[in-house]
């Protein structure tokens, strides 16, 4: 059976749980035939065997059966709503499971373009799995380019880009993009990595990539018009809690070091967002905005 086939069924069976709650095989095999998934076939014991051993590798989805009732059920849902690595796998393939039905609106469907560098990723996947050092050129803009040997510890998406936490020869820790790297190899050399080391820990008090050692600060900014509920649905920082609403704004406090990727982000949203607090990140926020203006004076 093709892989995109499988893993279709595998995405099919996570949400047809997910949104029926407890099923017994027998409903869950007529749900099955009801929607063709193997051409009209029932869902037999053993095929659903196989998918709940495959769909806790993939996704670390536990699919439990309730003893008295012999019905199925998700027993960890949290695993998917987390912001770890599983739902952004989950939400991925199921991406592709639609877009492989949907071949004949390939030309309506518009997607973001990916960056260069996406051909080193599996490699730099097995490096962090079997702790060995790569070598890497880089070439950063406007710089001459080099090459170094590094410990690989994390990749982290951000912003439709891949990028690379490493520790360097010199024990410090760096960040590279894969998109301005122009070489991959995988040493001899092996590394160790710290028992203690969390990548979601290093990231945390930070918003993207950049984790400049700057002061931490609790942020207070204030939404205006429509903003509130993309700050809602899709906030800032997990540290994002709203603090005050009324009938044209919201409030909203981060705690986190406001380096120039989340300032930038919050520039992004024009008049729509403005900085209450602290007065040094206000005071930012507005120099910003007096350049811009100061770019487009007339000439």
């Amino acid at each position: 059976m093709k892989q995109v086939k499988l893993f279709r069924q595998y995405i099919w069976m996570i949400n047809t749980l997910r949104l029926n709650g407890k099923l017994t095989l027998s409903q869950l095999s007529q749900k099955w035939m009801d929607d063709c998934m193997a051409d009209g076939n029932p869902l037999a014991r053993s095929s659903f065997n196989r998918y709940r051993d495959a769909i806790l590798d993939l996704f670390g989805v536990v699919i439990d059966c309730e003893e008295k009732t012999y019905r199925y059920f998700i027993s960890n849902p949290g695993v998917l709503d987390d912001d770890g690595l599983t739902p952004w796998l989950f939400s991925t393939m199921t991406v592709h499971g639609v877009l492989a039905d949907s071949v004949a609106v390939k030309d309506r469907v518009v997607l973001e373009d990916v960056p260069a560098g996406m051909e080193y990723l599996s490699l730099i996947v097995r490096a962090i799995k079997s702790n060995h050092r790569l070598l890497i050129g880089y070439q950063k803009f406007g710089v001459e380019g080099y090459e170094k040997v590094v410990c690989p510890y994390a990749l982290k998406l951000f912003h439709q880009r891949w990028y690379l936490l490493a520790r360097t020869a010199d024990d410090q820790m760096r960040i590279y993009a894969l998109d301005r790297m122009t070489k991959a190899e995988q040493t001899t050399q092996s590394f160790t990595m710290p028992e203690d080391f969390s990548p979601k820990a290093y990231f945390a008090e930070y918003f993207g990539v950049l984790t400049m050692p700057i002061p931490m600060a609790h942020v207070v900014i204030r939404a205006y018009d429509t903003t509130p509920n993309y700050l809602r649905t899709l906030p800032l920082h997990h540290s994002q809690r709203e603090i005050a609403t009324t009938a044209d704004h919201a409030d909203f406090a981060l705690d986190l070091r406001p380096t120039a990727d989340f300032l930038g982000q919050l520039l992004s949203h024009g008049a729509r967002i403005e900085v209450l607090e602290p007065e040094s990140v206000r005071q930012q926020m507005r120099q910003m905005v007096t350049t811009m203006l100061e770019r487009y004076r007339e000439r």
